[in-house]
């Protein structure tokens, strides 16, 4: 889209007058709140008259009070909450032409005819009817009198756009739904609580997860979790699965774990479409090994709480961008439903989307339980294999390779280099787990560089890697220290030890020492061996990667401290908080929470900002300080600027709010570094060591290691797993600054600055910068 185009498309003011509501229908989801914010914004940025409407189809039918138009206070506050402030209902009245028909009349009353649509398949469909309809439904109304000729003439076109809210992840067509990763958030965090108290008493627990059509939050938290075993609707287990089940539980126990997990989704099934549920588990389990067995069932738990960054962010930028889709639909458009890509998000057939979906349910009733798995999609697909390859049976003393035949064995190594994140330890288990199930030997290397120079390289075995899924840090041991002038003692380390393969698991300073290593080949035919680096630092500041594992982690935490701070002044009038986020110079951190904590700034490195700026956003919170709104927040990157530092940003606040607003600093530190990995980098970190396991196994076997495809570093490209060889990323590389050249979350900004505006400082002339032309298209809002 060129900037003419965008300009007449999404210039402020642009749509002025148009009639939009936001809705959110059937169950409600963590996000929803979000994406409802993100409409009701963008919408008013566009100059449309923006409304809300309560009670889902319920409240579109009666009409009345809960057809309200929105301004911008009216979403304030509500980015952090869970469930939906707007209400949601199933509608039996709506399934009538009746009841479309009022519901029809309430809209053109108000003139609307743009509609945003949250919910799921069966929603969407109902909207998709309603815009079938749509015209008759007015012919009908005009017959009765019911509105005038101009109000037909001037309505005639009912626009749709949907988003997915759903905690099941059920509808095809886009990665994630709006809620799913709140959901395993609160799975996970209640399974690691359990983990704690059944390893006091030896116990197997079973946990029943929500997911009756749909096993991705049961699969998903199984990875999460090292449970033992997952009972899920699209791949049900063998008709000998009492058998196994038992004979690995008993294998766990003799190999010395203290507990079991068993997680069952609600429509879980066997071979032949018979229920199985978490009673028949325990009955199976205690009847046939007299183990001390629970049940737990999450129930509602898994839909409350507040929703995590990712849904977060993913509600704002689902919700821009189904603004964007409605303002330039023509009378041809078809209905549309948004969703994620990969980093992108992307609009598809809103009907196509939920014949693929039908096609699943249809796939399981005919029990083609292979075309059902990879209808559900390729993230699922890849989550069920590498669950199963993580859960075999360990491997008697003669191991086997994928084929069945028995293996030959490698020696390979595991390292990391750099700052501990979160999701390191449930790479490093992935890894062994997976090297010992083909007959391997794998080494683990203590403390990076230093440690392989001085020798603290240890054979590991299955049972150390036990329980490392849940925890943070790196039980490795990780250190900053790069090859240098020490490249001689490590090719001597190689040699002594017989390295086959090296995978390097860190940040910034791994993806150097890798290039070092790489570089050194020629001086040292040592370093000729395959060699693959895992990007895991909470920066996000690696190049050929889109996310690095632990970055999802520090974002959560980032954004749930955030929400304490603000609650914090839940009692004080109008108050101001500035944080300082890590990340050196890499703003990804700021930027993204400032976004999933609804921030009215957010300053960086690679977006250069002056006095003049900081001027105009404390006159931005003054003005939304009189307006009403009692709490500001404003981020800023540790490295966003050498003189403008977060003490300056403060005392400015601090000063020039003087009788409005006060002020208050915080410098988040190492706290961003810890916590529990959230459930994307456990299943990251777990999904990228076993596919850096094959890469390396294949370069093995290919011959020498002196071609630059033979040192790579994996990352996430878009939606794609890809290897990059070390060599191609040098020119994507700010080696100064230790930041990618290209980052595709900069497209991001815009959407922060609209979401953060304030309509009433609109019409003050000359105050503030409008979006110029060309700055914001589709693509950066998305």
């Amino acid at each position: 889209m060129d900037g003419a185009t965008t300009q007449k498309f999404i210039g402020r003011g642009s749509h002025k007058g148009k009639g939009l509501a936001v809705f959110t229908s059937g169950g409600d989801s963590q996000g929803m709140n979000a994406a409802v914010r993100s409409v009701v914004r963008m919408g008013i940025y566009l100059g449309c008259k923006v409304y809300f409407i309560r009670e889902g189809y319920q409240g579109m039918v009666d009409g009345g009070d809960n057809i309200e138009e929105a301004n911008w206070s009216s979403v304030s506050s509500i980015i952090h909450k869970g469930g939906t402030i707007i209400g949601s209902a199933r509608c039996m009245d709506f399934i009538q032409r009746e009841g479309r028909l009022k519901a029809a009349y309430n809209l053109v009353t108000r003139g609307i005819t743009n509609l945003v649509v949250i919910g799921g398949d069966g929603s969407l469909t109902g909207a998709n009817l309603f815009r079938q309809e749509w015209s008759s439904l007015l012919d009908e109304l005009l017959e009765n009198n019911k509105i005038t000729k101009d109000q037909r003439e001037k309505y005639k076109y009912l626009h749709i756009a949907g988003m997915v809210g759903s905690i099941d992840n059920d509808f095809c067509g886009t990665d994630m739904t709006i809620g799913t990763d709140s959901a395993l958030h609160r799975i996970i965090e209640a399974i690691d609580a359990i983990v704690s108290t059944a390893y006091s008493h030896q116990r197997t627990f079973i946990m029943e997860v929500m997911g009756r059509h749909c096993g991705y939050l049961a699969l998903v938290a199984a990875l999460a979790s090292e449970a033992d075993q997952v009972f899920i609707p699209e791949d049900p287990v063998p008709n000998n699965w009492v058998e196994k089940l038992c004979k690995r539980l008993q294998q766990e126990r003799r190999s010395g774990q203290r507990l079991n997990i068993i997680i069952v989704a609600e429509g879980a099934i066997d071979r032949e479409g018979k229920p199985i549920t978490a009673e028949l588990v325990k009955k199976v389990v205690v009847d046939n090994l007299q183990q001390d067995t629970r049940i737990t069932v999450l129930g509602h738990v898994q839909r409350g709480g507040s929703p995590s960054a990712f849904d977060r962010i993913l509600g704002c930028r689902m919700g821009a961008e189904a603004v964007m889709a409605l303002m330039e639909a023509t009378p041809d458009t078809e209905p549309c439903v948004v969703s994620l890509d990969g980093n992108q998000a992307v609009r598809l057939p809103l009907m196509e989307c939920v014949r693929r979906t039908k096609a699943v349910a249809q796939a399981m009733a005919d029990k083609n339980w292979d075309l059902a798995v990879q209808l559900r999609g390729r993230s699922f697909a890849r989550n069920l294999e590498t669950y199963k390859m993580l859960t075999r049976l360990k491997p008697p003393k003669e191991a086997f390779d994928e084929s069945g035949k028995p293996s030959e064995g490698l020696t390979l190594a595991v390292m990391h280099v750099g700052a501990p994140a979160c999701g390191m330890n449930a790479a490093v288990r992935s890894f062994v787990r997976n090297c010992i199930y083909r007959g391997d030997t794998v080494l683990g290397i203590h403390d990076g560089i230093e440690g392989f120079i001085s020798g603290n390289i240890v054979k590991m075995d299955w049972s150390d890697v036990t329980g490392w899924v849940a925890q943070g840090g790196a039980f490795l041991g990780t250190k900053r220290t790069l090859p240098g002038d020490k490249k001689g003692e490590i090719a001597a380390r190689i040699k002594q030890f017989n390295i086959q393969g090296l995978l390097i698991i860190g940040g910034f300073e791994a993806y150097q020492a890798g290039v070092e290593l790489y570089e050194s080949r020629p001086q040292f035919p040592e370093f000729c061996i395959p060699l693959v680096v895992i990007p895991s630092t909470i920066s996000n500041n690696v190049p050929g990667t889109d996310f690095s594992l632990g970055a999802d982690t520090a974002l959560n935490e980032i954004t749930e401290i955030c929400d304490r701070i603000r609650q914090s002044a839940q009692g004080t009038k109008r108050r101001v908080f500035v944080i300082e986020t890590m990340g050196g110079y890499c703003g990804y951190l700021a930027t993204l929470a400032g976004l999933a904590g609804g921030a009215d700034a957010a300053y960086i490195y690679e977006e250069k900002f002056s006095i003049k700026d900081l001027q105009q956003d404390v006159y931005h919170m003054a003005s939304k300080m009189t307006g009403g709104i009692q709490r500001g927040l404003i981020l800023r990157n540790e490295k966003a600027n050498d003189n403008y530092n977060t003490e300056f940003i403060y005392r400015l606040y601090s000063e020039e709010g003087k009788g409005l607003f006060t002020a208050r600093m915080n410098v988040l530190g190492h706290m961003q570094q810890g916590g529990s990995p959230t459930p994307f980098d456990r299943n990251m970190g777990t999904k990228m060591a076993a596919k850096c396991l094959h890469w390396l196994v294949e370069s093995i076997q290919k011959g020498p290691a002196n071609t630059p495809d033979t040192a790579c570093l994996l990352g996430i490209v878009k939606r794609q797993y890809k290897f990059t060889p070390l060599e191609d990323l040098k020119a994507q590389t700010n080696f100064a600054q230790r930041i990618p050249k290209q980052q595709w979350w900069m497209k991001l900004r815009p959407l922060l600055r609209i979401l953060a505006k304030h309509d009433s400082t609109y019409e003050e002339e000359g105050m503030y910068m409008t979006v110029e032309q060309g700055e914001i298209d589709s693509e950066n809002v998305i």
